[in-house]
């Protein structure tokens, strides 16, 4: 969801190093952190960050202040990846099955894609809280094909991450990576997906409408 159909992680991260700031870390230094975060779990970010904070920081306050910073960035609208306002609500009048997997909590991504009109073209929304375990597992691909009455190798994986891919792969998905932001120089994993610039050019691999 994030990086791939919301562009979110821009306003995620500069909340994150506004934070961190105000905690007295360098900007550049949390700049660069965040993403190394990207498309990781919520515990699993939040144990690297009390590492990356060091001890005696209020880890619950943190996420509460980023929240809520967050919250603020968003208060005008949730701005879309490049072509998706067009090619989600195809795919769905196409009558394609359509489901969210995403590492973010469930209520709060419902939320987010509540407010960017694109809710209502999912059957459903599984969250990072909702699953038995979270990407790079493959569980909640899995759990999503199983939800929506399908074998995972028919399913098609659209993702921007490292761990989500293959989580997907790993599932059994055909995959699409679509990445968003990456640390300078790190090389994409070779796990067999297809690699393309927005979603509007892997929908076109399978010409589907976008």
């Amino acid at each position: 969801m994030d990086g791939l159909l919301l562009d979110t992680e821009r306003v995620v991260q500069a909340a994150f190093v506004e934070e961190c700031t105000r905690l007295g870390r360098q900007a550049d230094a949390a700049h660069d952190f965040f993403l190394t975060l990207v498309g990781r779990s919520g515990a699993e970010s939040a144990t690297r960050t009390g590492e990356f904070l060091g001890a005696g920081v209020d880890m619950a306050g943190f996420e509460t202040a980023i929240e809520a910073n967050f919250d603020r960035r968003l208060a005008a609208g949730v701005a879309l990846r490049p072509g998706v306002a067009e090619a989600i609500p195809a795919l769905a009048e196409g009558g394609h099955d359509m489901a969210v997997v995403t590492s973010t909590r469930g209520a709060r991504a419902r939320h987010h894609l509540q407010r960017a009109g694109l809710l209502d073209h999912f059957r459903f929304v599984l969250g990072g809280d909702e699953v038995p375990a979270t990407k790079p597992d493959p569980a909640p691909y899995r759990m999503a094909a199983d939800r929506l009455g399908h074998d995972p190798a028919h399913a098609l994986a659209f993702e921007d991450s490292d761990s989500g891919t293959m989580a997907a792969i790993r599932a059994g998905c055909t995959t699409v990576q679509i990445p968003d932001l990456r640390p300078a120089g790190l090389a994409l994993p070779d796990l067999g997906q297809h690699v393309c610039e927005s979603l509007v050019q892997g929908l076109a691999l399978f010409d589907l409408p976008g």
